[in-house]
């Protein structure tokens, strides 16, 4: 299922640009069942007690591929600001280095249960902007128009995105604080690497 989704991110968002509102909704039909997809990783996971290694670097890499591309994908088209999905994808991609680290040293970080609240909401965020811009790109007229147009003026987005990407700031400190230990033996490997020759 986890590469299922990986597979899925490049369709939909290849369909979300393409210019034709049939292909925009395909693109959110896509979107939705990628996201699924991680439901049921983690319910087959529970009731067969299905744990593995591959599954353990996979299926969280495949949530950050999945939400940093929705997230790049619209603050391109103007409903995300960019300084926010920087953040949140820097975020996502370093601990999911700091967590596949862990597990080839033995010593996997278990996903605490704000970080969890946090990829939920993260996705609650995503298809909100994105029943937003199918709505505004619909342009739909008269009465439907009209809702449409207050609802693009009470801009939730903004608020909505903000909450995301703080919380998702805090969660990551609290992973590097938590797991410092490691945060200390990737900086010496990194050190080692880049540091000169001793003469």
């Amino acid at each position: 299922m986890s590469l299922l989704r990986i597979l899925l991110t490049p369709i939909f968002v290849a369909l979300l640009f393409l210019d034709s509102m049939t292909f925009k909704i395909l693109s959110f039909v896509v979107f939705t069942s990628a996201s699924i997809t991680d439901y049921y990783d983690g319910y087959a996971a529970r009731k067969y007690n299905i744990i593995t290694m591959w599954g353990q670097f996979l299926d969280p890499l495949a949530d950050k591929i999945l939400v940093s591309s929705a997230l790049i994908c619209f603050s391109n088209l103007g409903y995300v600001p960019y300084w926010m999905a920087l953040v949140i994808v820097v975020r996502d991609f370093m601990i999911t280095g700091l967590r596949s680290w862990a597990i080839l040293k033995g010593k996997p970080i278990s996903t605490s249960r704000l970080a969890k609240v946090k990829t939920y909401l993260q996705f609650v965020v995503l298809y909100y902007v994105f029943l937003q811009y199918l709505l505004v790109s619909s342009r739909l007229t008269g009465t439907a128009g009209a809702a449409v147009q207050r609802i693009v003026e009470w801009n939730l987005i903004y608020p909505l995105s903000l909450s995301i990407t703080l919380l998702t700031v805090l969660t990551g400190a609290i992973y590097l604080i938590g797991n410092f230990s490691h945060v200390r033996m990737i900086a010496g490997s990194i050190y080692r690497i880049f540091a000169p020759n001793d003469v």
